[in-house]
C-alpha cells in the first residue's frame, strides 16, 4: 500500500513537473511585442486598422506571437516612435514616414506626394520600383526597419470658418496640414504646424489654429471638426493616396523566426487592402451626413487655384531638392517611375458618364 502510494504520488509530481516544464516552454516560445499607435484606437480606418491587426497576428499565430496595441501617448509622445524604437524602448509602431520628417524630409515621400498617383502606381513605385528600399536604406542608419501597414483613398482638402473664394485668402491663416502640402500651404503665406490627431480640435476651438485638415470625411466628422469648421474642401490634391508603416526595432524584427516574420507581412496585406476599400466605400455616406444633419458646404477647389497650388508644389520640389541631396535623391527616384509608369497610365485613363468637364 505505500509502495503504491509513494508511486501515485511520485507520478503526480512528474505530471506537475511536466505540465510545469510544458507551461515555461510555452511561455518561452510565445512572442511579445509592444506597439504604440499613433492613432487612437477609436479613429476610423487609422485606428482600427492597427486594433485589427493585432488580433490578426494573434489569429494567425495561434497565440503565440502577440503584438499588444497601445493607445497614443500611453508609452511616449504620439510623434516620436522614430527615436523610441530606433532605441528599443518599444518594439513598434503604427504610424506613418511623414511623421519623421523632421528627422528626414525625404522620408514624407514614402506616406504621400502632392499631386501624386492612384494607389496601385504608388505601391508599384513603392513594392517593385525601389521605393520601399530606398526608405529602408535611411531606415536602417538608426537600426530601424518598416514594411507598410495601411493605405486610404483620398483627403479632404481643409476646413474653414469662413469660405474661401480664392487661393489668395489663405494668406495669414494658421493651420494644421501634413506633409509636403504643409510646404506648398506654406509658400501660399499659411502658417502651418502638424499636430497628432487628438490636438487637433481643442487648437482649432481656442483658435490656435484657423483652419485645418486631418483626413476624411469618416475621421475628419469623428474628431469633431464640423462642430467649429463648416467649410470643407476638395479635392484632396495633397493626399490623393496615403499609405503608412509598421515601424520596427530592426534588431527585434531580425530575431523574429521566419513563420512569425511571414504572420507580420501576411497580416498588413491584408491590412492594406481592408483599410483601402474600407475608407473609399464609407465616404459619400459620410459626407451626406455631414451635409445633411451637419450643415457643412462641400466647396472644392476652382482649376484655376489647383493650378496654383500645384505650381506652388513644383517649386517645393525643386528648392527642396536643390538644398538636400537626399531628397533629390528620392524625388528623381519617384519622378523617373511616375514617367516611365505613364505609358501604362495615360494609355488606360477614360472619361465616364460620372465625370464631369
Amino acid at each position: 500500500m505505500l509502495k503504491s502510494t509513494l508511486l501515485m504520488a511520485f507520478a503526480g509530481l512528474s505530471a506537475l513537473a511536466l505540465t510545469a516544464m510544458t507551461t515555461d516552454a510555452n511561455a518561452q516560445d510565445k512572442v511579445r511585442w509592444k506597439m504604440q499607435s499613433a492613432f487612437g484606437s477609436q479613429l476610423p480606418h487609422l485606428g482600427t486598422s492597427g486594433v485589427r491587426f493585432a488580433k490578426n497576428v494573434e489569429r494567425l499565430s495561434g497565440g503565440k506571437l502577440e503584438i499588444k496595441f497601445y493607445e497614443p501617448g500611453a508609452l511616449i509622445p504620439p510623434l516620436e516612435c522614430f527615436d523610441a524604437v530606433a532605441k528599443g524602448s518599444i518594439d513598434s509602431c503604427w504610424t506613418t514616414p511623414g511623421y519623421h520628417t523632421g528627422k528626414y524630409p525625404a522620408l514624407a515621400f514614402f506616406t504621400t506626394v502632392p499631386f501624386g498617383p492612384p494607389l496601385g502606381e504608388f505601391l508599384g513605385w513603392k513594392w517593385f520600383g525601389g521605393g520601399n528600399q530606398l526608405r529602408n536604406e535611411i531606415y536602417v542608419k538608426h537600426g530601424l526597419f518598416a514594411i507598410d501597414s495601411f493605405a486610404i483613398a483620398p483627403e479632404t482638402s481643409g476646413w474653414f470658418r469662413n469660405e474661401i473664394k480664392s487661393i489668395e485668402e489663405l494668406k495669414g491663416l494658421k493651420m494644421r496640414f501634413f506633409g509636403l502640402g504643409a510646404q506648398v500651404m506654406q509658400k501660399l503665406g499659411v502658417s502651418t504646424q502638424l499636430m497628432a490627431a487628438a490636438d487637433i480640435y481643442p487648437a482649432l476651438e481656442r483658435g490656435v489654429i484657423d483652419a485645418t485638415e486631418f483626413s476624411m470625411p469618416t475621421m475628419d466628422t469623428k474628431l469633431g471638426f464640423h462642430q467649429i469648421a463648416k467649410f470643407n474642401y476638395f479635392l484632396g490634391w495633397h493626399q490623393q493616396t496615403s499609405v503608412s508603416e509598421l515601424l520596427m526595432n530592426k534588431a527585434a524584427w531580425d530575431a523574429l523566426s521566419d513563420q512569425n516574420k511571414a504572420i507580420i507581412e501576411i497580416a498588413l496585406g491584408e491590412s492594406i487592402m481592408h483599410t483601402y476599400v474600407e475608407s473609399d466605400h464609407s465616404q459619400f455616406a459620410a459626407m451626406a451626413e455631414m451635409r445633411d444633419k451637419h450643415k457643412v458646404q462641400i466647396k472644392r477647389w476652382s482649376d484655376q487655384d489647383l493650378a496654383t497650388l500645384e505650381k506652388a508644389w513644383l517649386e517645393v520640389l525643386a528648392e527642396e531638392s536643390a538644398k538636400d541631396p537626399l531628397f533629390k535623391k528620392v524625388a528623381d527616384h519617384y519622378l523617373d517611375y511616375r514617367k516611365k509608369f505613364s505609358v501604362w497610365g495615360a494609355s488606360q485613363t477614360m472619361k465616364t458618364t460620372y465625370q464631369k468637364d
